[in-house]
């Protein structure tokens, strides 16, 4: 069986289609990114009274939204007891008490517009063999702020199909489709598709295809592509992860996380069950193929199984493990920001939408503090902010110092990598069919050094995870240059800088 490129989801609903941005014009609110945040967001919004617009570089829905397992839980791994160590009982209750409510809100929205979405309530279980004992701790913090958990000390009782010394339940989670729910809050929104926002200068955003000045604006586009104010480049990096969906395997009522290193994530979606896993830091591909991993997987604890879709998802990884949800920056009062949902963008895209709409409404939200932008982070993330500053530098100095070995000779079909050309460092990548697509390896972002993906034939930059196809296409900000493509008569580009 053909194995589907692209999600489940966005193999299994076709989205409306809106037109592209044209002229010159002032509203109310300017939501960027069409994913479930910004949506969400215009939806709240809208029902608050406020008009709103919503830009989209590429097509609704087309992000990280598509690319999500689409768990709807407040169990973000091994957070809470991080979090009372880190910043205390208060705030670790925002944290629990934002995300249980939007789970809540999701049921609201479902019950009050009808929609079909495929929701299930389920229970969502943390397992592991090597961290027993912050399983416990996990546990133990979870009751302190009322989540209704259970500790499994016999995880034979769970449906994983391999051995796990301990699993911690959280009770009444759920799953769903997310572009079934995304398709019927789409109703009544002013959208505007492939409307690509070059820059921001105060009240005017400056797009492709015209400028829109507006009283507030909303930055919703998963990795905030503006460097300053917020600094959010030097406060975020970004990590990948690989899903594929398995048809004829067992079906699971439930939703699974291994919390060991190469921990495997589980869900069933219709008549598919979901494997994902292989996490790493985009642009640092070092494990080999992930996809691989995961079939061979499949093939040992679902033998019967055969892989249908392939995919992967791109998660923004803040310095203390909280979304930046908030003002943009301290002196920005009509600018919003929505970025930093580690791998659990569903529920925070819901938290993140009530948070916004209640500040740009003038409203207090009593989850706000725990999310904001402007929070103390730094010094008790220094050690994290540090290694941050450490990984740019070194590939900084990579792309301007590091020449490669390889010659435009040694690349194989169907493979690319960074080549040296007439004294000049260039990508290439070479199809099966032998023609040649080469691209700048200078990220137009900061400058980083982009990396081969043989993976998924792409160019990632592993400082702040903007990411090219093998032809240069922009695939993943925050880089706004939409192609990398060059001769190799031409074949360094500038930054967007």
């Amino acid at each position: 069986m053909n194995v589907e490129n692209g999600s489940l989801w966005i193999n299994t609903v076709g989205l409306p289609c809106y037109p592209a941005w044209n002229g010159d014009r002032e509203v109310d609110v300017a939501v960027i990114g069409g994913g479930l945040a910004g949506i969400l967001t215009a939806h709240f919004l809208e029902q608050a009274g406020r008009k709103c617009v919503v830009l989209e570089a590429d097509r609704i829905g087309s992000g990280q939204t598509k690319n999500t397992t689409a768990k709807v839980t407040s169990q973000h791994g091994l957070i809470y007891g991080k979090l009372m160590r880190t910043v205390g009982r208060d705030m670790a209750q925002q944290y629990a008490d934002a995300n249980r409510e939007a789970i809540e809100r999701y049921r609201i929205l479902i019950r009050k517009y009808g929609i079909e979405c495929e929701w299930e309530t389920c229970g969502a279980y943390l397992y592991g063999t090597e961290k027993e004992r912050e399983l416990r701790e996990e546990y133990r913090a979870a009751v302190e702020l009322g989540i209704s958990a259970r500790m499994i000390d016999h995880p034979e009782k769970t449906e994983l199909p391999f051995p796990a010394k301990k699993a911690l339940l959280f009770e009444r989670q759920a799953r769903f489709h997310p572009l079934k729910f995304l398709e019927r809050i789409l109703d009544g929104l002013e959208i505007y598709e492939r409307t690509r926002v070059l820059r921001v200068d105060g009240r005017t955003l400056i797009t492709d295809r015209g400028s829109i000045k507006a009283n507030q604006i909303v930055f919703a586009t998963h990795y905030p592509f503006l460097n300053m104010p917020g600094y959010y480049f030097l406060r975020m990096h970004q990590e990948r992860s690989y899903v594929i969906g398995l048809e004829h395997g067992p079906r699971i009522q439930n939703v699974y996380l291994g919390v060991d290193p190469n921990g495997l994530s589980l869900r069933q979606a219709g008549n598919f069950l979901l494997l994902g896993g292989g996490n790493h830091r985009t642009g640092d591909e070092k494990l080999g193929d992930p996809y691989e991993a995961l079939k061979r997987a499949a093939e040992q604890y679902f033998p019967q199984a055969s892989v249908r879709y392939a995919w992967s998802a791109q998660d923004c990884m803040t310095l203390d493990g909280i979304p930046y949800i908030g003002k943009f920056g301290k002196q920005t009062d009509h600018w919003f920001v929505a970025t930093g949902f580690q791998k659990w963008g569903m529920t925070t895209s819901m938290a993140a939408a009530t948070i916004l709409t209640d500040l740009m409404c003038g409203r207090k939200n009593r989850y706000a503090d725990v999310f904001s932008p402007q929070r103390k982070t730094m010094l008790a993330s220094a050690k994290t902010f540090s290694e941050e500053g450490a990984y740019a530098v070194v590939n900084l100095t990579k792309e301007l110092f590091a020449f490669p070995k390889e010659k435009l000779e040694d690349i194989r079909p169907g493979t690319g990598g960074t080549i040296e050309y007439e004294g000049k460092k260039v990508g290439v990548y070479k199809t099966e069919e032998e023609d040649f697509y080469f691209v700048s390896v200078k990220c137009p972002h900061l400058g980083c050094q982009l990396s081969w993906n043989q993976a998924e034939k792409s160019w990632d930059c592993p400082c702040h995870g903007s990411r090219y196809d093998y032809s240069g296409k922009l695939l993943d900000g925050p880089a706004q240059t939409a192609s990398v493509a060059c001769s190799l008569q031409d074949p360094v580009k500038g930054t967007d800088r």
